[in-house]
């Protein structure tokens, strides 16, 4: 997403926040900010600006916003945030057709098998605590959709350079065999 769009979904989240949304977000980002400034931000687009400007939020990583907005239980500028993103985040423009369509079989099986070791997982295919904590939040009960999200946060982070040998690798070290023969036999296929 260019940074002209993502100023303005910004832009938007900010104008629907109220006083009373704006001063829990500072209460809970207290620790990341500090208490001088936080007293000079009076704007739901100065808390931002200060978010980004400690690294807590960026275009391609607006997991921290969203779960701060969860939080506050604004769950509908959360989903807005969210949705922004996956409608014009940079996933996977420069992989070719074959790696798409073999990254999606093997996204697909692993999703259906993985379970509850996908943690262990997203650990190994080096997704950070934060955004790990972040798609546990979004889906405590269903381990399909946390471990399709695992693997879209992957991706994403991997862009173009995105392979199925490197999923594959993955569940092997974790002893998750029977997955990876399962999406070999896909693949195969």
């Amino acid at each position: 997403m260019s940074a002209q769009q993502f100023n303005a979904v910004l832009l938007d989240i900010s104008t629907q926040l109220n006083a009373d949304n704006l001063d829990n977000i500072k209460f809970l980002v207290r620790e990341v900010i500090g208490k001088r400034e936080l007293e000079k931000i009076e704007t739901g687009r100065k808390l931002f600006l200060a978010l980004t400007e400690r690294g807590k939020l960026a275009a391609d990583d607006t997991d921290y916003l969203s779960d701060l907005l969860r939080q506050i239980q604004r769950h509908d500028l959360s989903d807005k945030l969210k949705s922004f993103e996956s409608q014009f985040g940079p996933v996977d423009n420069d992989l070719d057709g074959t790696e798409k369509a073999k990254l999606n079989d093997a996204m697909e099986v692993i999703a259906a098998n993985l379970g509850k070791n996908w943690r262990k997982l997203g650990r190994r295919l080096c997704v950070s605590e934060v955004k790990l904590e972040s798609i546990s939040r979004r889906h405590p009960t269903d381990l399909e959709e946390t471990a399709v999200e695992l693997l879209k946060e992957w991706r994403k982070s991997r862009g173009a350079e995105a392979r199925t040998e490197e999923l594959i690798k993955a569940l092997r070290d974790c002893q998750f065999n029977l997955t990876a023969d399962k999406v070999e036999d896909r693949l195969k296929n």
